[in-house]
């Protein structure tokens, strides 16, 4: 076989797979956040020097870099002479603030509670607010409405479209 015929050979085969075959198509994936840990059935203490300020148990929870997600939260803070437990179905805890979805209820020592769907509980301003429908009791006394923002610092609760049912005791 002469050489030239051997080249040209090799040539027309290069050519062949250079337009014939086409190269790999490599999928680009963004990186997605990846968790630093989970927890099943857990219990999480937060301390400071005086004591326990702040209580989270649940079910199953996933810690990311910024941010604790958690199902079936159960979340107590131990504000001053008051301690506040709330509970939901879904629970995010994320730079001081809890947010709670589904079922959530909400309770405190001297007996005021109230059921919502959404609430956002801000720890440092110890503020609950729940921009959808509630409902409110202490002792027989009910509440309803279409939002509630609670004040735990300054002990007042605001709110939108009451309905409120009193039981008054009459004076002897």
């Amino acid at each position: 076989m002469n050489i030239n015929v051997f080249l040209s050979l090799i040539v027309v085969a290069l050519a062949m797979i250079y337009f014939l075959f086409e190269p790999m198509k490599l999928k680009k994936t963004k990186l997605t956040e990846v968790a630093q840990f989970s927890l099943n059935s857990f219990t999480l203490y937060e301390l400071d020097k005086i004591g326990l300020t702040s209580l989270i148990k649940g079910d199953k929870a996933i810690k990311y870099e910024d941010r604790l997600v958690v199902e079936g939260i159960d979340y107590s803070d131990n504000f001053k002479e008051q301690t506040v437990n709330m509970k939901a179905k879904n629970g995010l805890y994320k730079n001081d603030i809890v947010y709670l979805d589904g079922d959530v209820k909400f309770k405190r020592e001297d007996g005021l509670s109230f059921s919502s769907q959404k609430v956002k509980y801000n720890k440092t301003t110890n503020t609950a607010v729940s921009e959808v429908d509630y409902e409110s009791h202490m002792g027989l006394n009910r509440v309803e409405g279409s939002e509630i923002i609670y004040d735990s610092k300054n002990n007042t609760i605001k709110s939108k479209n009451v309905y409120a049912i009193y039981n008054m005791q009459e004076s002897k």
